[in-house]
């Protein structure tokens, strides 16, 4: 199956590739394929520093970073409090507090950065979530009218339909913001 990420083709070219898939699968793994080429672009822009906060805050989401943690901990404090050894640091471990607190302070950081990309590309997929969405309803009021007007060529009447009246006119976002305020009580009126 072809790649969607090359060059932008031409209409004719997509009616002939969406014409070749048979099958609801072959369509579906070609959108798959197309969000996993976005994702990994994506991922290809990012930059080393943020590939390795990406790598570490990823590798301290996982059980092995705890338990390297709880064997590093335990044999701290077993060596530190065994009675034999002198103490490099005795109770109540203020250079072990020091090192933990100095790798919280990295790790929180390293997820921020990590959380920072993430949001990034949330807010990208949402864009181009809600510009498809957009479209789709252009497409959708377009195709209705049409529908419609050939309704009416053929002779069925279909001006009776006050809902299909207000289906065929063009979708304001602004105007739906406003409703989806004023429903949840914040009013969008221009005021911060």
């Amino acid at each position: 199956m072809k790649s969607t990420s090359s060059a932008p083709t031409s209409g004719r070219a997509d009616a002939r590739r969406y014409r070749d898939l048979a099958t609801v699968e072959d369509l579906t793994e070609q959108n798959v394929q197309a969000i996993v080429d976005l994702e990994r672009a994506a991922k290809a822009n990012m930059s080393r520093s943020q590939r390795w906060a990406q790598a570490i805050a990823s590798f301290c989401g996982t059980m092995t970073f705890f338990y390297v943690h709880v064997l590093l901990f335990g044999a701290w404090i077993a060596v530190n409090s065994w009675p034999a050894v002198r103490a490099v640091d005795p109770f109540p471990f203020t250079f072990l507090t020091l090192m933990v607190s100095l790798e919280a302070i990295f790790l929180s950081t390293f997820i921020l950065i990590s959380q920072n990309e993430e949001n990034r590309l949330a807010e990208r997929r949402n864009a181009l979530d809600l510009q498809i969405n957009l479209l789709t309803e252009q497409e959708n009021t377009k195709m209705l009218r049409m529908l419609s007007a050939i309704a009416k060529k053929v002779g069925v009447e279909v001006d009776h339909d006050p809902a299909l009246s207000a289906l065929e006119q063009a979708t304001h976002p602004q105007k739906l913001a406003q409703q989806i305020d004023r429903a949840s009580g914040g009013e969008s009126n221009g005021k911060g």
